[in-house]
């Protein structure tokens, strides 16, 4: 390669960089570790709007992008515009030097068109899966829309055909791309999504939080149809009018395409004067928030997503040391363990009783705390995280010698 760097051009459609945690760390990774990284994804609202911008020697390309709305007519519209922005994008960026390796996120599995040409003309092709597409649709449109079951599997199992390397998020995703996906073993790396250390450690407390309440509990995350924002409301109204506890004041953290719908359930619930909806909160009032908060919770009902998922806010949660209350989900309890205690699954009053018996319960609360945290610095911190994608990389995806005038 002529003593230049190897080039990786990272495709992500589901949210902008840096405001996407995790595809930001593995860049800035990836540029300490010699390469030479630009990301295409599409612009933020409010934040990461610039067309074009250098940050930490990642070049970051955004396009403009409205999110799906109306079902999944909205998702063919957003798919449709993000992929031609991609491809324009990611012809651009050849146009101006040699790309060696193609690094595409999902959702969606619709990134070939971007990805193939690149690929023929030498890239290797390294497909991070955050998401199991066909099972977030199986969640999303339990009842129907076969034909967009139909074309998710497709995609995918056109990703998987043509990837050379694949990084999953966690064991159970590493087993799809396995077994469904065909790749082999030592093709398929687990990479798990986990905080910077410096983004959540713990702050003194804030009392001002409760809002003058005993106790505070604490919501972080999306809020769309699948995350149980509903039954996390419906079990702090069995909290106060079916147990009798009137002492806590909540916080919701986030935004999403139900936050205006959980808003008006909130008040259905009468709830309003003790349940507070943020929106999207800067990194120092979510770690002052989880600091003081003396229970968090995570509402994810039993899907056939939610189920094999690992939750970015169950590692934040124990980062900060904060004990969980969670739907019993597979992932959930591997990643958790003891962090957490676990409802049946839509059993909102179970649900509401564990929060009442933490809050009852200040010695149990530490040691759990304690043991979220012990987890992650010694099994699911960043830096396990990196050293795994970095160690991949240079086994598996190294760009080939360049060959001729490449």
């Amino acid at each position: 390669m002529s003593g230049r760097r190897p080039r990786v051009l990272v495709l992500v459609e589901n949210l902008s960089v840096p405001f996407d945690r995790r595809v930001w760390q593995e860049c800035r990774a990836l540029v300490d570790d010699g390469y030479d990284v630009v990301v295409v994804c599409p612009r933020g609202e409010g934040r990461d709007e610039e067309a074009e911008v250098v940050l930490d020697g990642v070049r970051i390309l955004r396009y403009p992008l409205r999110a799906a709305t109306g079902g999944p007519a909205g998702y063919v519209r957003e798919y449709g515009a993000a992929l031609w922005h991609t491809t324009r994008l990611a012809v651009r960026v050849r146009r101006e030097g040699p790309v060696d390796v193609v690094h595409a996120c999902n959702p969606p599995d619709l990134l070939l068109p971007a990805v193939l040409p690149l690929k023929l003309l030498g890239a290797r092709f390294v497909f991070d899966q955050h998401d199991l597409v066909p099972e977030l649709f199986r969640s999303r449109f339990p009842r129907g829309e076969r034909w967009l079951l139909w074309l998710a599997l497709f995609c995918e199992r056109l990703t998987y055909a043509l990837a050379d390397a694949v990084i999953s998020t966690n064991e159970s995703y590493r087993r799809v791309a396995i077994a469904r996906g065909r790749k082999a073993p030592d093709r398929v790396q687990v990479v798990r999504s986990a905080p910077a250390p410096e983004r959540f450690a713990p702050l003194p407390p804030d009392p001002a939080l409760r809002r003058g309440r005993p106790h505070l509990a604490a919501y972080l995350g999306v809020m769309g149809p699948q995350d149980g924002i509903d039954g996390a409301l419906r079990a702090l109204a069995h909290l106060r009018h079916d147990l009798g506890r009137d002492d806590v004041h909540t916080i919701f953290m986030g935004a999403g395409d139900v936050f205006d719908d959980m808003r008006t359930l909130c008040t259905e619930l009468g709830l309003d004067d003790c349940v507070e909806f943020t929106g999207r909160v800067p990194d120092e009032f979510v770690r002052r928030c989880l600091s003081t908060a003396d229970v968090c919770l995570a509402p994810d009902p039993r899907t056939p997503l939610n189920d094999v998922s690992s939750m970015n806010k169950i590692v934040e949660y124990m980062s900060i040391g904060r004990p969980i209350v969670s739907f019993d989900l597979v992932e959930t309890r591997v990643t958790a363990g003891g962090a957490a205690v676990y409802a049946p699954d839509g059993d909102e009053l179970a649900f509401a009783k564990l929060v009442d018996e933490l809050l009852g319960d200040p010695g149990r609360r530490v040691r759990m705390g304690e043991r979220g945290r012990a987890r992650v610095a010694g099994e699911l911190s960043w830096e396990i995280a990196e050293r795994n994608l970095k160690d991949f990389y240079a086994r598996v995806v190294a760009p080939r010698p360049a060959r001729g005038g490449r």
